[in-house]
């Protein structure tokens, strides 16, 4: 009874995402720690932080709100609250970076319907990740093809896997080449150029946009 009398005490929020190809509609009934109850496109789903369904992937549960990825655009959705809106894609989606105190350009990212810190690397041939990070991200790696890669430790296993999406600011790319190192490096996930070929990159003054035109 008490969880019911909670979903019954909460409101309602009403999201319509609509792109040049379908709309999908979004509702979040109830927040219960980790998981959100939604109704989606008319039909109830409960998912748990990194699941999917139907375009809409859960990143983040928190107390009041819920942060979601709805067909590749980053959504935060808040309990008592109802809002309608439709979304028309922009001639040019663009995302801005500010280097940090290591001069480096480190940014969150979507991987999977997982939300991850990135390191932005132009010299990485691929998105690379350490097999530590890549078991808790749950990427089955071992199925991929072996390689191998050298590293400051020397030369290490590798696997090449293809990533499901990679989602950086809601500039979305689908199967995305990666390789998954054994052991712990990279420390920082690397966004190499298998992902960031799809972009257009500017630097300025300490400023690194990444950009897409449709």
């Amino acid at each position: 009874m008490k969880k019911v009398a909670t979903l019954a005490a909460i409101g309602l929020l009403l999201v319509a995402v609509q792109t040049r190809a379908e709309s999908t509609s979004v509702e979040l009934e109830a927040l219960l720690g980790d998981t959100a109850v939604l109704m989606i496109n008319g039909q109830r789903k409960m998912l748990r932080v990194g699941q999917s369904f139907a375009g809409v992937t859960l990143v983040a549960a928190e107390p009041a709100s819920a942060r979601l990825e709805i067909n590749g655009r980053a959504e935060t959705v808040g309990l008592s609250q109802r809002v309608g809106t439709t979304f028309q894609e922009p001639a040019e989606q663009v995302v801005t970076i500010a280097r940090d105190a290591m001069m480096q350009y480190q940014t969150n990212a979507i991987i999977n319907g997982r939300s991850v810190l990135v390191l932005v690397d132009t010299g990485a041939n691929m998105v690379a990740i350490s097999s530590e990070q890549a078991r808790a991200m749950n990427i089955d790696y071992s199925a991929g093809t072996p390689a191998k890669v050298e590293t400051a430790s020397g030369v290490t296993d590798a696997y090449r896997v293809t990533l499901q999406s990679v989602s950086v600011g809601g500039i979305h790319v689908d199967n995305v080449p990666g390789m998954v190192v054994e052991g712990a490096y990279p420390a920082t996930i690397l966004l190499g150029m298998t992902y960031l070929q799809h972009v257009k990159m500017q630097e300025h003054n300490g400023i690194l946009s990444l950009s897409r035109s449709h």
